[in-house]
């Protein structure tokens, strides 16, 4: 008699993934073809590794970042020029690992003092000092999920004026039109969502997932744009996180379910799925694996099935900032 191999679940296998595809000593991927370490997604990786108790690899993305601080304090894409907004999301990661990994403190000061050099002072607006990278479908609007690590580093190193730019900065994107509606690919859309509650505003992130409700399918999957057949697997994994925070539980789990249908073999997603997809349809990407673990976790505790992991010992005081 055969007895087939049981098929781990699909948060098992997002899992496998990120540690099959992170770089040794360094961090994970951009993308299965283009398999060098991307510091930004590396970064917001780490909240995630630390709430699944994988506390070994968080240390390792974070030394991994810290050795690749610019000296100004910002950090490198992909092209080897800091980015306001991919300098945020490793500020996500030094957060989370400030009291754990030696040196995460004073790096996060440094990228938080970085960052108020890119305010502009009189509008608020934040500002990068390149976008060769975002191509045509990225927009300044992203920015605002910058905001809620800045915020967060403010009360975690006892530095008020962090938490101030953040709060001027979000002021001024909460006067652009643009910001709410579902008027771009879900991915950026999303960040702006979370973004939005995580900085407390949750009438506006509902006025825009409003929007998303109205074009999510029978089967549980929501269009790249308002006007296309074909999918965003990351915007849909964000999607389910922003439902499940505003209380969505059920247009949450359809999103989840239809991403489980989908997901690779491997444990992993292509940037997109369709007739017509154009967002990386061809290669696993890092991000959207991240994005589902994130979801995943929220399922679980919406179910009653989340067990925290222990929190790992804090290094001694005052160690970060003699790293």
């Amino acid at each position: 008699m055969l007895f087939r191999r049981k098929k781990k679940p699909s948060h098992e296998r997002a899992m496998d993934w990120c540690k099959a595809h992170t770089v040794p000593g360094q961090g994970v991927i951009v993308h299965t073809k283009q398999p060098a370490p991307y510091a930004e997604v590396t970064g917001y990786y780490i909240p995630t590794l630390y709430q699944w108790g994988e506390t070994a690899l968080a240390r390792q993305y974070t030394k991994w970042l810290l050795s690749i601080q610019l000296p100004e304090g910002g950090f490198p894409a992909p092209d080897g020029v800091p980015y306001t907004f991919d300098t945020g999301q490793i500020m996500r990661g030094l957060v989370a690992a400030a009291a754990d990994v030696p040196g995460a403190e004073a790096g996060l000061r440094r990228a938080c003092d970085w960052m108020l050099t890119q305010v502009d002072a009189a509008t608020g607006q934040l500002k990068t000092p390149s976008t060769e990278l975002w191509s045509d479908i990225a927009s300044d609007l992203i920015h605002t999920y910058a905001l809620p690590p800045l915020v967060r580093a403010g009360q975690l190193l006892g530095v008020p004026r962090y938490e101030e730019a953040a709060r001027f900065v979000l002021a001024y994107y909460k006067r652009q039109p643009q910001l709410v509606p579902f008027n771009r690919l879900s991915h950026f859309h999303a960040y702006a969502m979370e973004a939005l509650t995580e900085l407390g505003e949750m009438d506006l992130a509902r006025q825009g997932m409003a929007d998303v409700a109205r074009v999510q399918r029978s089967d549980g999957s929501i269009p790249a744009y308002p006007d296309v057949e074909w999918v965003c697997s990351t915007g849909m994994a964000q999607y389910a996180i922003v439902w499940y925070t505003l209380g969505d539980k059920a247009r949450a789990e359809r999103a989840i379910a239809w991403l489980e249908k989908i997901q690779n073999p491997s444990g992993g997603f292509f940037g997109s799925y369709g007739k017509g997809a154009k967002y990386i349809a061809g290669a696993e990407i890092s991000w959207g694996v991240k994005y589902f673990l994130d979801a995943w976790r929220l399922k679980l505790m919406s179910e009653g099935r989340w067990s925290e992991p222990a929190a790992p010992a804090p290094h001694a005081p005052g160690e970060a900032a003699r790293a």
